[in-house]
């Protein structure tokens, strides 16, 4: 992880869940960390809960990923304050249930512009930084199993995930696309989907929680994994992990 220090890394969705446990982690690792997120005030929270000589490595930017000009407003920020981006972690997601058939088609778009084209948005700012610079930088996305497999719904009930698992398939797809890219550009680029099971975190409503009992993972089990990905060696890319609690039946 040497190679990694003082450099700076991204992470979008900053605020809550598997965005607030990969930035600790990073900041523990000594990486530089920016946290997007809409709710900025979060980011500065978790800042402030940090031991005071880690502080300093993490900065708070207000970002919302679906929003074109909000994404490079925070870029150019972080670009001049910072010099570059050499790690991207497109963590910010949402899901809303009910049935596709039925669904607001603007609950659904905001969806896809939250888990798809977020991604695009800010892995186009972040790639330019790295190649601009020629810095063998790490693009990583937090996807999901539901990225590899439709779920049922409950029981005799009828599907309540609509788009989310489209959203994740997609994700699965641009992954692919980026490595064809990052390497037919001339770049040593690094890009990792990581596809979590359930993840104990706000998106997960209190009924599922209590009926998984220890079937759940932590925000610190996916930032460890991130850890991971980005100490291996530079001939080696992790282009896919699949990461579920033990036991579980998804």
């Amino acid at each position: 992880m040497e190679r990694w220090h003082n450099k700076v890394a991204v992470v979008t969705g900053a605020s809550s869940g598997i965005g607030a446990g990969v930035v600790k982690d990073l900041v523990g690792a000594g990486i530089q960390v920016v946290g997007l997120a809409r709710r900025k005030e979060r980011v500065e929270d978790i800042k402030a809960n940090l031991p005071e000589k880690r502080q300093s490595l993490l900065t708070a930017i207000e970002c919302d990923v679906t929003n074109l000009d909000s994404v490079n407003k925070a870029f150019d920020e972080i670009i001049t304050k910072f010099g570059g981006v050499d790690i991207l972690v497109n963590n910010a997601g949402t899901s809303k249930l009910g049935q596709l058939v039925s669904q607001d088609p603007q609950t659904i778009q905001m969806v896809l512009q939250t888990n798809v084209m977020g991604v695009v948005y800010c892995t186009q700012r972040a790639f330019k930084s790295m190649k601009d610079r020629n810095m063998n930088g790490h693009v990583i996305i937090i996807n999901s199993i539901c990225g590899h497999k439709v779920l049922g719904g409950p029981a005799g009930k009828l599907p309540i995930t609509n788009i989310y698992s489209p959203s994740k398939y997609a994700i699965t797809a641009i992954t692919e696309i980026y490595r064809q890219e990052f390497s037919g550009l001339g770049t040593k680029i690094k890009i990792t989907s990581i596809s979590p099971g359930a993840v104990d975190t706000e998106l997960i409503s209190d009924n599922l929680k209590k009926t998984l009992g220890e079937r759940i993972l932590s925000p610190h089990d996916i930032g460890s994994a991130i850890l991971y990905t980005l100490s291996t060696p530079p001939h080696v890319q992790i282009h896919e992990m699949i990461i579920k609690p033990v036991g579980e039946n998804f």
